[in-house]
């Protein structure tokens, strides 16, 4: 259970600021006031006004409601990317961590090849290997960014595992997976979720930039970066082009760090007991001393997160 004794202001802004751009981009998704794609000769560059919001483009087309739809692709992308980094970043990193040895020693020489190279080249070889297109994108980013997810699990799990309470686990006998994924997991959730975080926020980045550089999301699919790729060459006639789409992107950074800085300073409460003292799962919320997963630093972790 998590205990929130003072104020985080960081937490609650975050949490506002990140949830409007959470509901824009699921509007997005199922609906927009123009088509995104429509375009008319005589409506190209009408700065804002009631009928459209935030202006037209170059083609005519209504800027609010690509926005809407470029901010639904690029949160779909970038919670793709974080599920899959995540997910086999979190199976690698446990692995290793738990076990160690010459299996822990390989991966990690490897890990730390991969890690060496930026996340978006190495998202732009795969790009190269796989071709253009959305999920394309998703793939060579989830896969870049495995490295990192894997190198934080892999810490907190070497950490835990000579802990008392994974002791006592093994003592009343429970299998390795069950203490990995049941007892250890829970308890870097103070570590893992901050990091996923700033992992969407990095994913948010990369997708945009490649975007950007013309080698993300393609059309007939609106993106964010791509948006902001077509505004700088109308920057002068059409100002609020620009200012309008790089001023979600700046708005959608800023909540998720945030949140992401919340999470960090957030006062994770200690575990107990709960239930029979002789399950194992009641074993898997205390942690040393009485605390589940209690850092002595008070979870004042500063990393720069998958994909950083």
């Amino acid at each position: 259970m998590l205990l929130n004794e003072k104020k985080n202001h960081y937490l609650r802004t975050g949490l506002i600021l990140t949830g409007l751009m959470a509901a824009l981009a699921l509007v997005g998704c199922v609906w927009t006031p123009y088509s995104p794609t429509a375009m008319s000769g005589s409506e190209k560059f009408l700065a804002p006004c009631l009928r459209h919001l935030f202006g037209t483009d170059n083609f005519g087309r209504d800027i609010f409601s690509r926005v809407l739809a470029g901010a639904g692709t690029t949160f779909f992308i970038s919670a793709a990317t974080v599920c899959i980094g995540a997910a086999a970043g979190t199976l690698v990193g446990a692995f290793t961590g738990y076990f160690g040895g010459w299996l822990d020693e390989a991966l990690m020489r490897v890990n730390d090849a991969v890690t060496a190279f930026p996340s978006i080249l190495l998202a732009l070889v795969f790009i190269s290997l796989l071709g253009f297109g959305k999920y394309n994108v998703i793939l060579a980013l989830g896969v870049a960014f495995v490295p990192s997810y894997a190198r934080v699990i892999r810490s907190e799990f070497a950490r835990h595992r000579e802990m008392n309470y994974v002791k006592s686990a093994r003592l009343m006998g429970a299998g390795h997976l069950r203490i990995m994924f049941l007892h250890i997991l829970p308890n870097t959730r103070q570590v893992l979720l901050p990091t996923l975080v700033i992992g969407f926020n990095n994913a948010v980045l990369a997708e945009a930039s490649m975007s950007y550089l013309g080698i993300g999301v393609k059309p007939p699919d609106v993106s964010l970066g791509y948006m902001l790729s077509e505004s700088q060459s109308y920057m002068a006639r059409a100002p609020w082009y620009m200012l309008t789409v790089g001023g979600v992107i700046v708005l959608l950074i800023l909540g998720v760090s945030l949140l992401g800085e919340g999470l960090q300073q957030k006062e994770w409460g200690r575990g107990r007991y709960a239930g029979d003292p002789g399950s194992a799962r009641a074993v898997s919320w205390v942690g040393p001393r009485g605390g589940a997963g209690h850092r002595p630093d008070g979870g004042r972790r500063r990393d720069r997160g998958p994909g950083g």
